[in-house]
């Protein structure tokens, strides 16, 4: 009783197994990828049409080619030199071919050999361009040691002409000072004058009729000669202006009062020159007189008298 339920238990598991095991082959059977039946095809198709294998080979060997056209010119325009703007255009014409050639089926003989005579002509091309380039990269090269050869000698040459101004100016300014008078022997006398005409010095106040103010201008061999006009000034115990009492202006914002004017006709020695100051009606007053020489506004010495 035992042995005979074991057998009905196992006769439907073994159909149940059975069952599977055919679902399971049919799956697999059916779940092929179509890839396998491409690849069918493609090998009938081989098999049957070598010379499209030998073409879509061909397609594929000029679209890397120009893939590695496109990537130098990508190299050369990246240096930024005067032909961008060409290579860029012819870039663009390889782009425009891989384009082209991207979207032909099954291209025949003849267009294939139309693609490889652009490409040849892009090759070409570029490698004209790239001389074209290495020549113009010679020629700034050379262009840009001619330039800094020449600014050396610009640059030597300012220096030189520098130089030669600094020491011009330098000159200028010797015979400048060279050439200026300088004035000595400032003097101050009071004098008397008697009825006869005859001058007498004193040191009285009341006596003073004229004070006699002198000086020598200098000898100088380099000094321009003719006319020389030198300002005296004469001030009294008030510091006020005596004689002419003149105000003169020279152009620099600087100006002068002056008691006097003295002209000397120099010619390159040394010469004595002298002015008179007159007494005005009040007569000279008791106290020190301060006497001032002016060459222009530079005043050249000072001297004084004292009356008692």
């Amino acid at each position: 009783m035992k042995k005979q339920n074991t057998i009905k238990w196992f006769k439907p598991l073994f159909a149940l197994i059975f069952v599977l095991g055919i679902g399971a082959t049919v799956l697999v059977f059916s779940s092929e990828p179509e890839n396998e039946e491409s690849e069918i095809k493609e090998e009938v198709v081989t098999k049957a049409n070598p010379v499209a294998k030998r073409e879509l080979s061909e397609q594929m060997n000029i679209l890397d080619s120009l893939n590695t056209l496109k990537e130098a010119y990508d190299v050369a325009i990246l240096e930024k030199n005067t032909m961008s703007r060409e290579l860029e255009l012819e870039r663009k014409n390889v782009e425009n071919l891989m384009q082209l050639i991207k979207v032909s089926q099954n291209p025949t003989a003849a267009q294939i050999k139309i693609y490889r005579n652009q490409l040849l002509d892009l090759k070409n091309s570029l490698d004209t361009r790239v001389q074209e380039i290495k020549k113009l990269k010679f020629q700034n090269k050379n262009l840009l040691t001619e330039i800094e050869s020449q600014n050396v000698v610009m640059y030597q040459q300012k220096a030189e002409n520098d130089t030669l101004v600094s020491k011009q100016k330098k000159l200028e300014s010797t015979l400048k000072d060279a050439s200026k008078l300088s004035l000595s022997n400032f003097k101050v006398i009071a004098l008397r004058e008697k009825n006869s005409g005859k001058e007498l010095e004193t040191t009285k106040s009341k006596s003073t009729d004229k004070l006699k103010i002198s000086f020598t201008i200098n000898g100088n061999g380099v000094a321009k000669t003719g006319k020389r006009i030198y300002y005296v000034q004469v001030l009294d115990q008030k510091n006020t202006v005596l004689g002419d009492d003149k105000l003169i202006e020279f152009g620099n914002n600087k100006a002068l009062v002056y008691s006097f004017i003295v002209a000397a006709d120099f010619q390159g020695k040394s010469v004595n020159v002298y002015g008179i100051l007159n007494a005005n009606e009040d007569h000279f007053k008791k106290g020190t007189y301060f006497v001032n020489y002016f060459d222009k506004q530079e005043i050249m010495g000072s001297t004084s008298i004292t009356l008692e």
